[in-house]
């Protein structure tokens, strides 16, 4: 049954909607509409120009409507006069092809109609800051190995306990909060869901995480190596496949005792199948999942201050074994290590399905498992290739890869391509302190 809006704000006590979507780039974008004024915005949308976001728009398109999804709605635990509410983006009565969200609902749809419902749980890392994001906020955090430290998460125990609370409340079914390996840095799990659901709470925390933060004088950031010489903020994903979406699911089609390698960890042949995708077109996936230039500062990090990077550099899988791209922590599920958290949630959702599908058509092998520690003994694996040193080869290794291209729809694949290379170009083209240091007396 379609949520009401009108009758849920009257229920509820809520004044005004946010009506919200993400554009190519993760920023989120919203209108704050009266809940009056709501009835006829869950049927028309709210208007935006395209252009003035990262969406590859001109000032001459028509309203971009940003139509609610009334599903996806929550009531703000913090301002709960407020409702946030996940929007599809549309223009001329057509889903706008290159809208993230609209990206992975149509790979849902795709999914779906081969009998195949992924679910997926995201580990969103996160640093708490200064307000100028210059330093980390708890001048005491300085373990030379910080994970698990229980005096560090104690004294930001009122920001973490406020965003648990909020995820309890809202029935995410939060289950552990830690400091993670990095000074600063925390990660705060709930329960699996639908893809979907996954990237729309995915989408909500990062904005709730940023909103408790502020309102206790920090600034979260997910940014993926805000701190040169600390772990940085990864965002794996587990991944697992089902024969019917939400409750109705009974199998668990991943689970199995296939044959070879992948069986003797407890995936299936479509479990075998659909990380052989994921293996398939890792350098192409990474252009998604590892989408800015500071990206590449984590997945190829030299040693960081607590030993170890906690991230990958190259394309392998393994058991359940955290030094890998890949790990199976246990039968029916599997872990992308890659991406972190600049990551678009619904292109997050999205890549992984477009390159599981690929996958499973081509019955593609995911090759060799590797039960080493890649930390000590990755340079005796031959036979993996290396993931992009950089954004340039990230997004080159997509541009080169028709197959995914085309799964993430032409259209989007355009899109990206060009705003991810006008950013690169940026980036080339900024004058740094570092060039002056090392040639100014070349």
């Amino acid at each position: 049954m379609t949520t009401d809006l009108a009758a849920f704000a009257k229920e509820k006590g809520v004044k005004y909607f946010m009506i919200s979507f993400t554009d190519l780039f993760g920023g989120q974008r919203a209108k704050l509409v009266p809940a009056q004024a709501i009835d006829e915005m869950q049927i028309e949308g709210a208007g935006f120009a395209g252009f003035a976001t990262y969406l590859d728009m001109t000032p001459a398109h028509p309203d971009m409507l940003a139509v609610p999804d009334p599903s996806s709605v929550i009531q703000l635990p913090w301002k709960p006069e407020v409702a946030w509410v996940a929007a599809d983006c549309v223009m001329e009565g057509e889903d706008v092809a290159q809208a993230p969200r609209n990206v992975l609902r149509r790979l849902i749809d795709e999914a779906a109609a081969e009998g195949l419902h992924v679910k997926t749980g995201v580990e969103a890392e996160f640093f708490l800051l200064t307000p100028d994001g210059e330093q980390i906020s708890d001048p005491f955090d300085t373990a030379a190995k910080p994970c698990y430290d229980q005096q560090a998460v104690m004294r930001r125990y009122d920001v973490v306990r406020e965003i648990c609370d909020y995820m309890l409340e809202l029935g995410w079914g939060p289950y552990q909060n830690d400091h993670e390996d990095a000074n600063g840095q925390f990660e705060m799990n709930w329960e699996f869901d639908d893809v979907l659901r996954t990237a729309d709470k995915h989408s909500f925390f990062k904005f709730m995480t940023k909103s408790v933060a502020e309102k206790h004088g920090f600034r979260a950031t997910f940014m993926p190596k805000p701190v040169e010489g600390l772990t940085g903020n990864g965002c794996h994903a587990h991944i697992s496949v089902w024969d019917a979406p939400g409750a109705d699911a009974k199998t668990n089609v991943f689970a199995g005792d296939g044959d070879g390698p992948t069986g003797e960890v407890g995936l299936s042949e479509k479990g075998k199948h659909f990380l052989g995708g994921i293996m398939k077109h890792a350098s192409a996936l990474a252009a998604i999942t590892n989408p800015t230039v500071n990206s590449y500062k984590r997945i190829n990090a030299p040693r960081t201050m607590s030993g170890a990077t906690w991230a990958p550099n190259t394309v392998t899988w393994t058991g359940n074994n955290r030094t890998h791209m890949v790990r199976v922590p246990g039968p029916g599920r599997f872990e992308l290590r890659l991406a972190d958290g600049a990551a678009n949630p619904y292109l997050l959702q999205a890549v992984i399905i477009a390159a599981g599908l690929s996958g499973l058509r081509s019955k593609a092998d995911p090759g060799p498992r590797h039960d080493i520690d890649m930390y000590a003994e990755g340079h005796t694996v031959t036979d993996a290739p290396k993931l992009p040193l950089n954004m340039l080869d990230a997004l080159r290794a997509y541009d080169s890869d028709a197959g995914l291209k085309a799964a993430m729809g032409h259209e989007f694949s355009s899109a990206y391509l060009k705003m991810k290379h006008q950013e690169w170009n940026s980036f080339v083209s900024h004058f740094s302190r570092w060039e002056k240091e090392h040639t100014l007396d070349i």
